[in-house]
């Protein structure tokens, strides 16, 4: 029979990538480790781990048991919130992505209206970058995230929250070029852009290849902080959905220009599609949609406008 310890054994193993590892971060010694592991398969009537001497990996069924197993575990864990969501003071705990870019000026004005708003709701928060934070959705390792998308897509578990507009992203402003960029003469500049898939990136690729344009790009990275580096070095310009740098400790300098004509990303909260979202998760993803109202209001960052219908 299969016993939730064997799916927790089995997700730490495949975590870990070998059995030493595992029995040291499971505080499980590696030879009753070895044998759940030998329960599990028996149980399933399937191979689960590739065993080596580099360590171990899923085979096919393990990767879905793996998928299934994280899913399994993380609503069993949702069960007490879920239990107490019957009413009463919304309590709980609940996981919040952030792409880096939004969270360098939303993450600080959410985590204080959460605190005032829901006092009793801890809240877990991840930054990285919007596929990494879908794909984690994807896998129920967090309950929401604000990603960045091209434009809203119907039928998709999307709410959008607002536009953002595009900035060429450089040490100085371009002689001419002090209230706007030209799409062109971005193309002309050597770029430090996003990797595909990327959603920023598919939005220039696409209005580049429309223009005509085959723009200069000489390094491609996922992170802001490794693109913020590279253009502080020289490098190159970069294009963000960023245009106002006070938040970021040493980056004050930078110059941030609209591209004209304008490029936008949609800033999207996304929801773990694959469990019910308990009360907290819905009261985190009601805040933000607040927290974003007033923010558009009473002083919104550069560039943020309102989703047009």
């Amino acid at each position: 029979m299969i016993q939730l310890r064997h799916l927790r054994y089995f997700v730490g193993i495949v975590d870990a990538g070998s059995l030493s590892r595992a029995a040291t971060t499971l505080f499980v010694a590696q030879p009753a480790l070895s044998q759940q592991m030998a329960e599990l398969e028996q149980a399933l009537g399937v191979a689960l781990l590739h065993r080596s001497a580099r360590g171990v990996r899923p085979t096919a069924a393990g990767e879905v048991l793996y998928r299934e197993a994280q899913a399994i575990l993380r609503h069993v864990e949702k069960l007490p919130d879920l239990v107490r969501d019957s009413g009463g003071e919304i309590a709980g705990a609940v996981s919040l992505g952030m792409s880096s870019t939004v969270a360098s000026y939303l993450a600080g004005p959410f985590i204080e209206a959460c605190r005032a708003a829901l006092p009793r709701v801890s809240l877990s928060l991840v930054t990285d970058d919007s596929l990494t934070l879908k794909s984690r959705l994807a896998a129920h390792g967090l309950d929401l995230a604000v990603v960045f998308e091209p434009e809203p897509m119907p039928g998709q578990p999307l709410m959008p929250l607002f536009r953002q507009r595009l900035y060429l992203v450089d040490r100085k402003k371009l002689p001419g070029h002090a209230r706007s960029v030209p799409l062109q003469r971005a193309a002309e500049l050597p770029l430090v852009l996003a990797g595909a898939p990327n959603a920023l990136r598919r939005v220039l690729d696409r209005a580049f290849t429309d223009a005509g344009l085959q723009p200069k790009v000489v390094v491609q990275t996922n992170q802001l902080s490794s693109m913020l580096a590279a253009v502080h070095s020289g490098a190159g310009a970069t294009v963000l959905p960023l245009g106002d740098f006070t938040a970021l400790l040493g980056r004050g300098t930078l110059a941030a220009t609209p591209i004209e004509p304008p490029l936008h990303l949609t800033a999207c909260v996304a929801h773990d599609a694959g469990s019910a979202p308990t009360r907290a998760a819905e009261a985190v993803r009601a805040l933000l949609a607040s927290v974003i109202t007033r923010l558009l209001r009473d002083k919104a960052p550069a560039g943020m406008e309102p989703v047009q219908a």
